[in-house]
C-alpha cells in the first residue's frame, strides 16, 4: 500500500529516518574519513510532504550514511543495522552493494585499522584481535590478511609490559596470588598459557620482592 494513503505509517526503517532524506546525510569515507556537507533543507522534496511514496533505497542508503558517520563498520554490522530497521534485504543488498562500489564499506581496510589499533592500544594478541574481528563479521580471509601485520616480538613486549603494569599494583601478595590474577589478565586478552606463563615466571623471578637475599 503506498505511503500516500495517511492512514498507513510509514516502515520502521523510513520513520526511524526521520527527515534524513530531506536534510542530506555526512558522507564518511572509511579511508578517508572526509565530511561531505550535509545539502541544505528541502521540504519541497520530501516526498512525504507531496504524498508521496518514499524511495526504499533512498531511505536504507540514509541509514547505513548514518551509521557510518558515527563510526566505521563492517558490511556486516551495517546489513544487521538495517535488518533492526526492517529494511528488505533485496534493498539492503542493493545499497550495500552500491557503497562498498564505491568504497564507503571496505572490511579489508576495517580489519586493518581494527588490529592496528586494538594492539596498540589495548595490547591484544593476535588471538583476541581475531576474535574480535570475527564477532564484527569480518569473513576469514580478509581477518587472516589484516592479522599478518601482527608482530609476535611486540605481542611478547606487550605481554610483559602488561605483567609489569599489574604487577605494580600487586606488591605484599603472594607469588601464587600474583601468577593467578596475572595468567587471568593475560588470557583474557587473548595470550596462550605458554607465553603467559614464560613471561609471569620472569617477572617474578625479577622482582625486588621475591628475590632470595
Amino acid at each position: 500500500m503506498p505511503f500516500s494513503d495517511s492512514r498507513t505509517p510509514p516502515p520502521a526503517w523510513a520513520v526511524e529516518s526521520g527527515t534524513a532524506a530531506s536534510q542530506g546525510a555526512a558522507v564518511i569515507s572509511m579511508r578517508t574519513r572526509r565530511r561531505v556537507a550535509p545539502l541544505p533543507a528541502d521540504p519541497e522534496g520530501d516526498p512525504r510532504t507531496r504524498g508521496q511514496e518514499p524511495d526504499p533505497h533512498d531511505w536504507a542508503r540514509e541509514i547505513v550514511l548514518r551509521m557510518l558517520t558515527a563510526s566505521p563498520k563492517t558490511r556486516s554490522q551495517l546489513a544487521e543495522g538495517l535488518r533492526r530497521k526492517d529494511c528488505p534485504d533485496d534493498v539492503a543488498a542493493a545499497v550495500l552493494d552500491r557503497l562498498e562500489g564505491v568504497g564507503l564499506i571496505d572490511d579489508a581496510t576495517f580489519a586493518a585499522d581494527f588490529v592496528r589499533r586494538e594492539q596498540s592500544a589495548k595490547g591484544l594478541s593476535g588471538r583476541a584481535l581475531a576474535q574480535r574481528l570475527r564477532a564484527k563479521g569480518v569473513d576469514a580471509d580478509t581477518a587472516r590478511d589484516a592479522l599478518e601485520a601482527v608482530d609476535p616480538v611486540l605481542e611478547e613486549d606487550q605481554a610483559r609490559d602488561l605483567v609489569a603494569r599489574r604487577l605494580r599494583s600487586m606488591a605484599g601478595l603472594d607469588a601464587v596470588v600474583q601468577t593467578r590474577r596475572l595468567a587471568g589478565m593475560l588470557a583474557r586478552k587473548g595470550y596462550g598459557p605458554e607465553l603467559s606463563m614464560r613471561v609471569i615466571r620472569e617477572a617474578l623471578a625479577e622482582a625486588p620482592e621475591h628475590q632470595r637475599d
